[in-house]
């Protein structure tokens, strides 16, 4: 009876640890996805037009991942890099796919209004869903399904809208291009998601959170040495000091604005791995999505972009989404309730895969 209880109230604690987790990666995966398109916008409208140069700092800010790694060396003594050789593959290979998606993200948000691109970025929910559906067997709610429609047509109804947004100095063609390599990287990134959800389930070593990080620093090494090599064919290092002085923002600025893209969008790796490793790339998905309202609100105030009409319905129709996935999921959690108030709950977190 006891060696139940003691079982009992380590799985208890195990869920806990699980959830707090996932609460943790959320908010991770909030902050980049906010802040990332921000930033991002800020380099471009005061002068900065390097995009191999924007894309490397998508993923060069890796290194800050070492520390964690360091932490848990010290705390395990376990091996400090313990990914397999077919992991590494496998992590490589996304990770050059993944420099490919950042250049045709910064390439997108160049020409195109921080609103505007994040709201067609809503479009990868529905892709998302489907490669999900057809890589990891993702099973859908009524809610969810409606969630996936909702924000999709939401995105979708910026197609209405042609270009009366378009930024000062952007012609017709190069806005048009950037809506197209947008909805290229949203594609792309939909891809990703529930393949590198499809990894974790089929690696053959036991998946911890500090493996997990570990195959996001391989990931972003090899997207870098992709975006370094792009930098050096573009020659992107001759230009840089000349553009850091033209900057409008000041030289000092120019680096400040660099190195904390760097550190944002590494927020945003990370929180996005984390939960595809505590939950799905579904959810993953979900949450991006669901933060989008924040950045055109922002990017209205610090950018005084304007705030059209479909910009309105759009927003409208995401945070009805929002509202129908969690409700889906409310409603979902109470079914499981038992009835036996003596008998421990589920979790309140999707069943992981039993390597984990």
């Amino acid at each position: 009876m006891e060696e139940n209880k003691e079982v009992s109230s380590s799985e208890q604690q195990k869920k806990k640890s699980k959830r707090l987790l996932l609460i943790i990666n959320c908010l991770l995966l909030c902050l980049g996805n906010t802040g990332g398109p921000l930033i991002t916008r800020l380099y471009f409208i005061h002068g900065g037009h390097r995009v191999w140069f924007y894309t490397c700092l998508h993923t060069c800010g890796f290194p800050i991942l070492l520390l964690p790694l360091i932490i848990s060396y010290i705390r395990t003594r376990k091996p400090f890099f313990s990914i397999d050789s077919r992991l590494f593959t496998a992590s490589a290979v996304i990770g050059v796919l993944m420099g490919v998606d950042d250049y045709f993200y910064a390439y997108g948000l160049a020409r195109l209004p921080a609103s505007t691109s994040s709201l067609i970025l809503a479009t990868q929910l529905g892709l998302t869903a489907a490669f999900a559906f057809l890589l990891v067997r993702q099973k859908f709610t009524p809610f969810s399904i409606n969630a996936i429609v909702l924000l999709t047509v939401g995105a979708g109804v910026l197609a209405l809208h042609s270009s009366g947004d378009r930024p000062k100095g952007v012609s017709t063609k190069q806005y048009v291009m950037g809506f197209v390599m947008t909805l290229v990287s949203a594609a792309l990134y939909s891809f990703l998601t529930p393949m590198l959800e499809l990894l974790y389930g089929k690696s053959k070593q036991p998946l911890t959170y500090s493996l997990v990080i570990q195959v996001q620093v391989v990931m972003s090494f090899t997207a870098t040495v992709f975006c370094t090599i792009g930098m050096l064919i573009n020659k992107d290092f001759e230009v840089m000091g000349r553009e850091a002085r033209e900057f409008g923002l000041g030289e000092t600025k120019y680096y400040v604005v660099a190195v904390w893209t760097a550190i944002i969008w590494q927020i945003f790796f990370v929180g996005a791995i984390g939960v595809i490793f505590c939950a799905s790339s579904l959810l993953s998905g979900i949450i991006i999505a669901v933060s989008l309202p924040v950045t055109e609100v922002l990017a209205v105030i610090f950018f005084r972009e304007s705030f059209t009409a479909e910009k309105g319905v759009s927003l409208a129709l995401s945070l009805w989404g929002f509202v129908s996935y969690f409700y889906g999921e409310y409603k979902q959690l109470h079914k499981k309730k038992p009835s036996n108030p003596n008998t421990p709950q589920s979790d309140l977190l999707p069943t992981l895969p039993n390597n984990l």
